[in-house]
């Protein structure tokens, strides 16, 4: 009797033990899951995106914008962000391909909880790529809202509704060009770029035109004894601010114009980052921040709070993103006394659909994050 309880105990072992192999083999490929789904998931594409007029400021023209965006996907909920190459910066598409693809094991194991927590991670990955840093920080930012499942600007409490117009650019042309440009838009507020001879005709030309508000932008383009002699008959047309009139290093020269302007002077080129801002005091009477620039929301959002304190003007301008970038720069716009988001405007192809703009003002979408729509 014992013997045959022995036989018939063996094949229940075996079952027993089949049971926890797979029971083992189950929980193995689970844990693989698991920890695939922690894993955020980079991808990202760049474009060419073409404006509708050749784009032209002091420092020269071009035809296309190229753009580099990028998408986080965290437990199926997917972030995008961008960061639009510019050519003086020396940090092309190219490079931001590069430094990604040698490092994009470390942006993906990071385990993502908040945004500002994972800027302080990307800036110390990538030191000497603050475009690359944007870009990732932006998706971040969506990333976040979509998972709290409202746009940013109400997770930052703020009120959509005081948000300032934007304005719309009119770049360097032929006077007869930038009049038709302005016709083909109305708007209630233009940036003209000027810094370049003949600038004060150009806005005269267009004055006779608008009665709208205007502001010029420089692009660090004239002397000090330039902008001494303009400046005054901006004002006299009825200007409102000027962006950059000297060099970027020229700090001398803006503290001599800073006393004598007659008009606000906003720092651009000489406010990249958050250690720039105190420079500016006493040079500028307000700060133009580039997300791009300043490597993010994240530091954008510091640099308000700064400039706040040291009681400077605080604008946010466009380095001409598509809706993706602009939608980004929307969620801070009730914290701005001036905003230049029109990149989407300027060109002609877009790649996501976001925020639009009825005669200046933003109108916000209900979408969480950014409030963003793109067909990836």
């Amino acid at each position: 009797m014992l013997l045959a309880d022995k036989t018939a105990a063996a094949p229940c072992c075996c079952q027993q033990f089949f049971v926890l192999q797979i029971f083992v083999a189950i929980s193995f490929l689970l844990c693989i899951f698991v920890a695939q789904q922690l894993n955020m998931k980079v991808s990202y594409k760049t474009f060419s995106l073409p404006f509708k007029y050749p784009f032209t400021i002091s420092k020269g023209t071009k035809t296309h914008q190229p753009t580099f965006i990028v998408e986080l996907e965290h437990f199926g909920l997917k972030g995008y962000g961008e960061a639009p190459a510019i050519a003086y910066y020396n940090i092309p598409v190219e490079k931001m391909v590069e430094d990604l693809e040698r490092k994009k094991i470390f942006v993906e194991k990071f385990a993502f909880s908040d945004p500002e927590r994972y800027w302080h991670y990307l800036h110390h990955l990538f030191p000497n790529n603050s475009f690359l840093v944007c870009a990732l920080d932006m998706a971040g930012w969506d990333l976040y809202g979509k998972i709290k499942r409202k746009p940013l600007y109400e997770l930052w409490n703020l009120d959509k509704n005081e948000s300032p117009l934007t304005d719309y650019t009119i770049g360097i042309d032929t006077i007869d060009k930038m009049v038709e440009k302005m016709k083909e838009k109305p708007w209630p507020v233009y940036k003209v770029k000027v810094g370049v001879e003949g600038d004060i005709e150009m806005v005269e030309a267009l004055r006779k035109h608008t009665d709208a508000i205007l502001r010029v932008d420089a692009n660090a383009g004239w002397t000090l004894e330039q902008a001494l002699q303009k400046i005054p008959l901006l004002k006299e047309l009825g200007v409102e601010m000027v962006e950059q009139p000297l060099a970027k290093d020229n700090w001398e020269g803006m503290k001599v114009l800073f006393e004598k302007s007659p008009l606000p002077l906003f720092a651009d080129e000489a406010c990249v980052a958050e250690n720039d801002i105190g420079n500016c005091v006493n040079h500028f009477h307000g700060i133009n921040i580039k997300l791009t620039k300043c490597s993010g929301i994240t530091p954008a959002r510091r640099m308000i709070a700064t400039a706040r304190a040291l009681h400077m003007k605080v604008m946010v301008g466009c380095m001409n993103e598509s809706s993706v970038g602009t939608a980004a720069i929307a969620q801070l716009a009730p914290l701005l006394d001036v905003v230049d988001m029109d990149g989407p405007l300027l060109l002609r192809e877009d790649i996501a659909k976001g925020v639009t703009f009825n005669n200046g003002k933003i109108q916000y979408t209900d979408l969480p994050g950014l409030g963003i729509e793109i067909d990836w």
